[in-house]
């Protein structure tokens, strides 16, 4: 049982079973909320984590630990059942059963660092970019997901005049731009290339000061 279920459950205990709208409407509300901050949300755009252990409400449990005591610079291997966690700029040897190839994501890049006014939102805008394909990838802008820090999910979309191939063979490379609206604070970018299971994940910051 996931712990927005559990929270659910707990909602209803001590209640009498019957519920005016009111009654109904702060159950429904709660049972929302607790489904962003344990990360529930996750799976709205159909990415999931295999392990499931993951709480992305609680930043410490997710963020890469070579950022604390290990070097960074380095390849990481990412599988379905044990998906690459590192940081933006690191590259991620990605290994599925019909393909294998390397990926990296560096950003995002933040309109308007250095403004008198910072806003809590902003524009980012990710560079993806996947080589040594062996094996046939398929892609797609669906694929992607990045999460906030209080495990808010969002859909990036490819930034326009960008292009996306649908599908990498042997040999192919690709570089392409997506951009979503985050707010200012630590993210993870996340792939899932079958559309489903995710097999790398990328830290970043979002600054703009």
């Amino acid at each position: 049982m996931t712990l927005a279920l559990e929270s659910r459950k707990r909602a209803w205990s001590g209640r009498p079973k019957e519920l005016g709208p009111a009654g109904l409407r702060r159950l429904a509300i709660g049972g929302v909320v607790a489904a962003l901050l344990t990360g529930v949300g996750a799976g709205a755009y159909g990415l999931v984590d295999r392990p499931g252990t993951t709480n992305y409400a609680d930043p410490e449990s997710w963020l890469p630990k070579q950022q604390l005591d290990q070097p960074v610079d380095r390849t990481v291997v990412g599988t379905v059942r044990a998906p690459a966690l590192t940081i933006v700029g690191d590259d991620v040897l990605v290994r599925a059963r019909r393909f294998s190839a390397l990926a990296t994501v560096t950003g995002p890049f933040v309109l308007g660092e250095g403004l008198t006014y910072q806003a809590s939102y902003t524009t980012c805008t990710w560079t993806v970019s996947i080589w040594h394909v062996t094996g046939r990838l398929p892609l797609a802008v669906a694929d992607f997901d990045t999460i906030d820090h209080t495990g808010t999910v969002v859909q990036p979309y490819l930034v326009p005049g960008q292009h996306m191939p649908s599908l990498l063979t042997t040999g192919q490379k690709a570089s392409f731009q997506i951009r979503a609206v985050m707010p200012v604070g630590e993210g993870l970018m996340r792939w899932a290339p079958d559309g489903n299971d995710i097999v790398a994940k990328w830290d970043y910051q979002v600054e703009n000061d």
